[in-house]
């Protein structure tokens, strides 16, 4: 339990939408205060904190980041612990996706996929490491199913979402015994954003031996659970409907 006997408070990147508003959420029906990071999701990330703080007055926050910039990311940090005082949990879930073929691949490419997948979280996580350490928190990153199985033509996601996969690890030790550090690598919970044809939504299904695609909730009650699990750090929970179990490109 934290140590500071006022609301805990937690910050989650990309909270405005999508994986990061169910984490939130559940979070924010937990007590926790709730600091909602946004890119460019700023009409969604004030309505979301509009709804917190009708819920529950002065318990949500929106505060924007470039995760790419070292200096922006330093100041997410700072402007965030002056808010309350203190961070218990740190959610590093905002993401960029998007194919990269190879003989395509630009440095606009590495810069946006590396730095919000694994530089943004790296440099969130040291500048945050004091207060979490005060509170004896945790942070939860989000990585991917593809980690041990890298995504076609997704080589430089991919390969940033093995590097939070392994900096969850490396953190776990560096920042063990005050600071607990999981991850959780989803499988095909939220449809994409762009549309599927139904032969790709078909095939997806075949390839979930549960049969069916993941709730944003079962995300969000994964995270609830590392985060209230005092003896679990440096573990990776898959959320992907055993989806992880099969081989070859095609799952």
């Amino acid at each position: 339990m934290p140590r500071n006997a006022s609301s805990p408070v937690a910050l989650v990147t990309g909270a405005a939408k999508r994986l990061g508003l169910a984490m939130a959420t559940h979070l924010h029906q937990q007590g926790y205060n709730i600091i909602v990071h946004f890119g460019g999701s700023k009409e969604d990330a004030l309505t979301q904190v509009a709804t917190f703080n009708a819920l529950r007055s002065n318990s949500a926050v929106a505060l924007e980041a470039n995760l790419c910039d070292i200096q922006q990311v330093e100041a997410l940090a700072e402007q965030s612990l002056a808010k309350w005082g203190r961070i218990d949990v740190l959610i590093n879930n905002a993401s960029s996706f998007y194919p990269t073929p190879l003989g395509n691949i630009g440095v606009q490419d590495w810069t946006s996929l590396v730095g919000s997948n694994v530089q943004g979280p790296l440099f969130l996580s040291q500048a945050l490491h004091a207060a979490l350490k005060a509170q004896c928190g945790c942070i939860v990153n989000m990585v991917d199913m593809h980690i041990d199985r890298p995504l076609p033509h997704h080589s430089v996601y991919s390969l940033a979402k093995g590097a939070l996969a392994t900096l969850t690890k490396s953190l776990a030790l560096d920042m063990a015994p005050d600071v607990r550090v999981n991850a959780i690598a989803p499988g095909a919970i939220l449809l994409p954003e762009r549309a599927l044809t139904e032969q790709e939504k078909q095939q997806m299904l075949a390839s979930i031996p549960l049969g069916e695609l993941g709730r944003s909730e079962d995300i969000a009650q994964t995270m609830a659970f590392l985060v209230n699990s005092p003896y679990i750090t440096g573990q990776i929970v898959y959320v992907d409907g055993g989806r992880s179990l099969h081989t070859g490109a095609s799952a």
